[in-house]
């Protein structure tokens, strides 16, 4: 999620943050408990988690008690007084989804840090701000990127970190490996399936590197059962995403019929064994062609858990006992990386977009964007090779972060946020440039970049 804490409301500024942490990630707290999963959090994300336990935990409370609950309740009436009762009854009880993440967000004292630190699994870090690393201009942004995200993941979960770290968007070129090497990572996820073809069995072999991370392979097929087209979550009884009231809530079905949550999650259950019965036949399939076991890794975005697809939540719960009943061996990527020898081979340069490559966030369409933030780095680093550090400079420093993030090209290559990353993209690009120009000047207004790297060191970038 790209820093959206305090720019803008409804439909794409705080509103996005306040969504997920009540409708996926406190859901999420209570399912993946002790569980033998990989959690990657970026730290942008635990930029606006950590300022939660201030004033913006207040107007997240605010949100859910002040907006989400009356409109639930204006929708629900509207549908009673126009002769749909079992609309209005569903958006009734979904209402107490938000009365949830009210509650949940008060259990765990407002610290969202603390409860997943609690999880008792695995906990990966990433860049700074989610930037598509072969898309930056310098070695000095790059350093800066992964030197900060690493940072802040150990300042905030202690000296634990064991080197996992999620590539964003698994954009990787050849040699990145020597760069994240710098910084202690030891293994990370790439997409290979360009190269070998969907369902290859490469896919569940991790790759060495030569200079010691371990690239671990995204199985698309397994992966595709949730994110393809015709996954799971596309199935006519699922609540549909995009069939909303006045006030955009949820209460029909893919099918268009009005939704049924205790009929929804027998389908979770009942897809949850299907995934696990397809991931054990892929494993042995590998055993048995290859005489040694195999390695399966399966990445989701966390939102498409509880908020893209409703019942995700409810699924992996239903994945993780059901692999325990049927004797599927889950494990941390660390973990299993200790029971799985890792073959050498050449990685080529991919992503997970769609195509498999850089265009998603390099193209034509997105072109005033990549010119921006490839502009501002150089800049940035010109500046720093001249007039050292300074806060000038981190003001500066800040400013490119938020420019980097990629999901300002996503958004705008999928045409999901309208006009908002443009102007997200030109104010930041604005506000670095006026921070580059007050370094010998005096000091500039209070960034709205406030809780964005509260740590962050410049070293990285003014060191040679």
């Amino acid at each position: 999620m790209p820093y959206v804490e305090g720019f803008g409301t409804w439909p794409f500024g705080e509103e996005w943050l306040w969504e997920a942490v009540a409708g996926v990630y406190i859901p999420l707290l209570e399912v993946l408990k002790d569980a033998p999963v990989t959690v990657s959090l970026t730290p942008v994300l635990c930029d606006q988690l950590e300022a939660m336990r201030g004033e913006p935990g207040d107007r997240y409370l605010r949100f859910l008690r002040e907006v989400r609950a009356p409109i639930h309740a204006e929708d629900s009436d509207g549908l009673d007084a126009t002769g749909k009762p079992e609309l209005a009854k569903e958006l009734r009880r979904a209402a107490g989804d938000y009365v949830r993440g009210d509650e949940g967000f008060e259990r765990c004292g407002r610290d969202l840090l603390a409860a997943f630190a609690g999880l008792g699994t695995e906990l990966w870090t990433s860049t700074a701000t989610h930037a598509v690393l072969p898309l930056l201009a310098t070695d000095a942004g790059v350093r800066l990127q992964v030197a900060a995200g690493v940072a802040a993941h150990e300042h905030r979960f202690g000296e634990g970190w064991t080197g996992g770290f999620w590539l964003p968007e698994c954009a990787y070129e050849p040699g990145l490996e020597r760069d994240l090497a710098e910084h202690g990572v030891r293994a990370f996820c790439v997409d290979q399936t360009d190269v070998h073809g969907i369902g290859a069995l490469e896919h569940l072999e991790p790759v060495a590197t030569e200079t010691g991370p371990v690239a671990v392979p995204l199985d698309w097929q397994t992966v595709e059962l949730v994110w393809g087209a015709t996954g799971y979550p596309s199935h006519a009884e699922y609540r549909n995403y995009h069939g909303r009231t006045l006030h955009d809530l949820k209460p029909w079905t893919n099918g268009g019929a009005p939704y049924d949550h205790a009929r929804a999650l027998e389908l979770a259950g009942e897809h949850a064994r299907d995934f696990v019965a397809r991931a054990i036949e892929r494993l042995d399939t590998y055993a048995a062609e290859r005489g040694r076991p195999g390695l399966l890794c399966c990445a989701l975005d966390t939102e498409l858990l509880g908020h893209w697809w409703y019942e995700g939540t409810a699924w992996l719960a239903e994945v993780l006992a059901a692999a325990d009943a049927e004797g599927l061996e889950l494990t941390t990527l660390p973990a299993g990386l200790d029971h799985v020898e890792p073959v050498e081979r050449e990685l080529a340069a991919s992503t997970w977009g769609s195509p498999k490559d850089l265009s998603t966030w390099d193209s034509a369409r997105v072109a005033e964007i990549a010119f921006t933030a490839r502009g501002a780095e150089l800049s940035t680093v010109a500046a720093a090779a001249s007039a050292g550090r300074g806060p000038a400079l981190e003001r500066a420093a800040r400013e490119l972060f938020a420019l980097q993030s990629s999901d300002w090209a996503f958004l705008m290559t999928r045409e999901l946020a309208a006009d908002y990353p443009l102007e997200r993209v030109r104010a930041h690009a604005a506000e670095l440039s006026a921070a580059l120009g007050a370094l010998d000047s005096a000091p500039l207004p209070d960034p709205e970049l406030r809780s964005l790297a509260p740590r962050l060191d410049l070293a990285p970038l003014v060191s040679p």
